[in-house]
């Protein structure tokens, strides 16, 4: 059995496509996806399968889709995906000042050269990024909210979804809680 993170793009964010996490964790049961947990209300769910993660993604995105009445996309991640993401972050996390903040965009492919030179267009001393294979660490000195960097992240040209480093580590440990109740 594999442990996986699916990471939902654009589920409950300003009262649109509006999933309840008890209603998600249930649709996952229903799929026969076993120690099924979610993470806060921006859809992030931890659970195991036997499934390969080209079929698995394809057969959640169908089943969210006629479940709740809206397309959705989902990337994946296994639990050792995530692990080595953790491990690799090329910001120090551990000493962020006030204001300070690192976020992970999970890509669902990896983007071209020419994708990557035009988002390094958007970068500056105070937004900075680095891809390391399907994943772009982000670096921000000061909120993401105001940020040209994040924004400009639809240039990459593949579905994206962002996480903060807490919503990462959290994900991290309940991946390994499972694994260690096997």
């Amino acid at each position: 059995m594999t442990i996986y993170i699916a990471l939902f793009r654009g589920i409950n964010v300003g009262g649109h496509n509006i999933i309840k996490m008890a209603e998600l964790r249930n649709l996952f049961h229903t799929m026969k996806l076993t120690n099924v947990r979610t993470y806060i209300q921006s859809g992030n769910v931890v659970f195991e399968s036997e499934e390969e993660e080209g079929t698995l993604q394809g057969r959640l995105e169908h089943e969210v889709e006629k479940t709740f009445g809206f397309p959705v996309s989902i990337i994946l991640r296994t639990s050792g995906q995530l692990e080595k993401l953790i491990q690799q972050c090329p910001f120090p996390v551990e000493h962020l000042q006030e204001g300070e903040s690192v976020h992970v965009a999970y890509l669902e492919e990896e983007p071209t050269q020419e994708a990557i030179i035009r988002l390094r267009e958007f970068e500056s001393d105070e937004e900075q990024f680095r891809l390391i294979g399907k994943d772009v660490y982000l670096f921000f000195r000061k909120s993401i909210r105001d940020s040209k960097l994040a924004n400009q992240l639809k240039t990459l040209g593949v579905n994206t979804t962002v996480r903060n480093w807490r919503t990462t580590f959290k994900l991290n440990a309940m991946a390994k809680e499972i694994k260690k109740g096997r």
